[in-house]
């Protein structure tokens, strides 16, 4: 899926294209169905700030993540799937779970999973990079192909979320969209956390971790924002800080230049920001250099920040 803050549309596809769609909207995924001939599905999408909302339906079909295509692309995702119709069986690990309308699941793109869906169905699925939540990833094993609910509770106001959001995602400001987007992925966060008990929430490695993304991003526009000035500022090593993000599966310069990157590209989808200079957006976030904020961006996206202001 193209990066911005964007909503792709929902043909129908056959076999063939529906197999192209799904790897394209979401990782490499193998597709396979009983009855390829009358095979139908369709995919709908939007995405911000590497957020992923999508909409999925289909007839009966199965899908794979296995780990010759995690090999062919790595990337590290959770996938928070809501089952709106038909019913589905989720597979990862040692987890087995059925899942009805309104079951919440959660897996990781990183480790084999397989979906099973015996029928028509219809999904809403939440992707974000797993370092976007602050959650170590050993906890989030707890997790992963386990019902999580969805009739009250957090996962009820999860699950309402999403399902508008999917809803109304075509006819929100793209601003305003990208807004909306980064809210799912703290719900998502908060959701995980209420499963997972008072032990995740009193985590100190969790809560350090929460504290120093807090503290990047209060600090992103600032050039001093570094591996050093960061460990300094929570008391610990730059070894120990830089272990922290090796968790997650990224790293700290990284994470910076990520979250930098994301308020740009809000600035430069918002209307209201229309008149400020590409280089002053840049600089706002800590790219002193109008050509590294440029090529930085380009990199990322695909696309120079200028050509992604005027499609917005």
């Amino acid at each position: 899926m193209r990066a911005g803050a964007t909503v792709e549309s929902a043909p129908a596809f056959d076999l063939a294209a529906f197999r192209a769609a799904v790897s394209d909207s979401f990782v490499p995924l193998r597709v396979s169905t009983a009855h390829p001939a009358s095979f139908r599905g369709s995919i709908r999408g939007t995405t911000a700030d590497s957020i992923h909302l999508t909409e999925v339906r289909a007839t009966d079909h199965a899908v794979e993540r296995t780990t010759d295509l995690i090999a062919r692309d790595d990337r590290a995702f959770y996938k928070l799937s809501l089952m709106v119709a038909g019913s589905g069986m989720l597979v990862q690990d040692d987890h087995e779970t059925v899942l009805a309308p309104g079951d919440l699941a959660v897996y990781d793109t990183s480790r084999p999973y397989a979906l099973v869906f015996d029928d028509t169905m219809r999904t809403i699925v939440l992707m974000v990079p797993r370092h976007g939540i602050g959650v170590p990833p050993s906890q989030m094993r707890e997790l992963t192909a386990t019902r999580l609910g969805g009739a009250d509770g957090a996962a009820a106001v999860v699950a309402s979320f999403l399902a508008q959001l999917s809803a109304q995602a075509a006819q929100l400001a793209a601003p305003t969209r990208a807004r909306l987007m980064r809210s799912a992925l703290d719900l998502a966060t908060t959701l995980f956390l209420d499963r997972l008990g008072p032990a995740a929430v009193d985590d100190p490695h969790t809560a350090l971790l929460q504290r120093v993304h807090t503290h990047i991003d209060r600090h992103l526009g600032s050039p001093e924002l570094t591996l050093s000035s960061i460990a300094a500022a929570h008391f610990i090593s730059t070894r120990h800080l830089q272990g922290l993000f090796h968790d997650q599966g990224t790293t700290v310069s990284s994470w910076i230049r990520q979250r930098r990157l994301e308020r740009c590209q809000r600035d430069l989808a918002d209307p209201a920001l229309r008149h400020v200079p590409l280089s002053a957006i840049g600089a706002t976030w800590g790219f002193v250099e109008a050509a590294h904020f440029s090529r930085t961006f380009k990199a990322a996206y695909g696309v120079s920040p200028r050509a992604f202001r005027a499609a917005h």
